[in-house]
């Protein structure tokens, strides 16, 4: 099924499901996203949270000629929250595309990120021959997600962190579809 008004596909996983955001999700998305903690795991999540930049992001994923497709991590069907993660997929050059993920806080070491990053693999919406992935170094869990998806590792870089206000070491992984 696709969202008309993103043309993005609503994904099924087991305990949730993947669909395009939408200008109700603000208030969950504002919450977790307030956490320092959180903030901090992201590149582009600031700290603290300014207001209307949740707005913002949900605004910017569902514009026409977007680069990035941005899903909602959907509970509710399994007793979970409307909410409680988001997970992307940035096009880049030559049918390539960039995974990034965040799971709620409170649910973080559950498995959810695994299954959201596996269903976005398998529907591969992109249609993409590789998908990279960066985490930061010192974020183990989010690391363990992509080698139990399939990724593998191919070396350390830097990105910024717009929370920490610095650059921050990462390590780089990419998984081939079909591959």
């Amino acid at each position: 099924m696709f969202d008309t008004d993103t043309d993005q596909p609503t994904i099924q996983a087991d305990r949730f499901v993947l669909r395009p955001v939408r200008k109700s999700d603000v208030g969950l998305v504002s919450l977790y996203c307030g956490e320092k903690r959180m903030a901090e795991m992201t590149r582009s999540v600031p700290h603290p949270l300014p207001p209307g930049a949740v707005e913002a992001m949900i605004e910017k994923a569902r514009a026409e000629g977007r680069k990035e497709d941005l899903w909602a991590i959907d509970g509710q069907a399994t007793g979970l929250a409307e909410v409680i993660g988001l997970i992307s997929l940035e096009r880049l050059d030559r049918e390539q595309s960039e995974i990034s993920f965040w799971i709620a806080p409170s649910l973080w070491n559950s498995g959810l990120a695994t299954e959201a990053v596996r269903a976005l693999l398998q529907a591969n919406p992109q249609r993409a021959r590789q998908i990279f992935a960066a985490v930061f170094q010192d974020n183990p869990g989010s690391a363990r997600v992509l080698v139990n998806c399939g990724f593998d590792y191919l070396g350390d870089a830097e990105a910024w962190s717009v929370a920490r206000r610095a650059m921050v070491p990462t390590w780089t992984y990419m998984f081939k579809p079909g591959g």
